[in-house]
């Protein structure tokens, strides 16, 4: 699954209530839209895009139809919010442990004539 469509859909805030809602117990589009105040159109159009997401499943249940969450949909946005604080802590773990004032061999030396910067001469 795509991180990016996973995280696209849950941008959207009335997505996330909806994955809130359906997290625990399995809920119709009408119960869904009681419970948030939108329409059932509006609650339908969210569903779809969640489900094209891989966030939510739809069942049957005589002519119900119910929503849950998806638990393995959000393994892709795992992944990546994995990589990416273990890239990012580890580049802060390694600014933190070298000496003050000392850079990194990539990064540019300060200029002088910066806003804040104090000019000796």
């Amino acid at each position: 699954m795509n991180p990016d469509v996973a995280l696209k859909a849950l941008a959207e805030p009335n997505r996330r209530d909806i994955l809130r809602l359906v997290s625990t117990t399995p809920r119709s589009v009408g119960e869904i839209a009681d419970q948030l105040a939108i329409t059932s159109q509006a609650v339908s159009r969210h569903l779809k895009v969640l489900h094209e997401a891989g966030l939510v499943d739809e069942r049957r249940e005589g002519t119900r139809h119910l929503f849950l969450v998806r638990p393995d949909g959000f393994a892709a946005v795992q992944d990546f919010l994995d990589d990416f604080w273990t890239h990012h802590l580890g580049q802060l773990k390694t600014a933190l442990e070298r000496p003050r004032g000392q850079r990194e061999p990539n990064e540019p030396t300060p200029d002088a004539s910066e806003p804040g910067r104090r000019r000796d001469g």
